[in-house]
């Protein structure tokens, strides 16, 4: 029995973090987004046998600019990241967490009336499909260290520094995060 194959779509932003690759499905939901890889690096099959169209990324694009800029601070993209009940009520968490600001995994294992499951907390932003826009990089180790992030510990300081900026002066300068060693 054959099987159809979902028609993707991909694009891209040049952003201060490096390139940021996008891959939409057929309804324009962005279902992966992929930090600062290498121009010709295409890293999931996906990418490959997509259809360039810069068209279908507009709306992203011109909202990470937005956040990147410091004039946006939540994103109303439609998004379809692919993943279990448990992954998608955990990344809908993080999409509570506001703008300039930081939680923890045992925090968010808590809100999800999971206390024991911080470590599944850890799991569920560390295959998170959509970072950014379901910002994974607010979470940060009890210690008040920076921990994994797809993207490179070096982007989640960043993108924590950039929300700094653009918030409240103390965010950094109480932040264990800023001159930390990363674990």
């Amino acid at each position: 029995m054959l099987t159809a194959r979902r028609r993707l779509f991909r694009g891209y932003l040049d952003s201060q973090l490096g390139r940021i690759n996008l891959l939409f499905n057929t309804q324009g939901e962005l279902i992966r987004l992929d930090l600062g890889l290498p121009e010709h690096f295409d890293p999931w099959p996906q990418y490959r046998e997509a259809t360039a169209d810069q068209q279908v990324a507009t709306a992203a694009c011109t909202q990470l600019g937005e956040y990147f800029e410091g004039t946006r601070r939540e994103f109303d993209l439609p998004i379809a990241p692919l993943g279990s009940a448990f992954l998608k009520q955990a990344w809908a968490l993080l999409r509570s967490i506001p703008y300039g600001t930081t939680s923890t995994y045992g925090a968010l294992a808590k809100a999800m009336s999971k206390p024991s499951s911080a470590r599944a907390i850890g799991m569920a932003n560390a295959v998170n499909p959509v970072s950014i826009i379901v910002p994974c990089h607010r979470v940060i180790a009890a210690t008040g260290h920076l921990t994994g992030y797809s993207g490179g510990l070096d982007k989640k300081r960043s993108l924590l520094m950039l929300e700094a900026k653009y918030t409240r002066a103390d965010l950094a300068c109480g932040a264990r995060w800023m001159n930390a060693p990363s674990t």
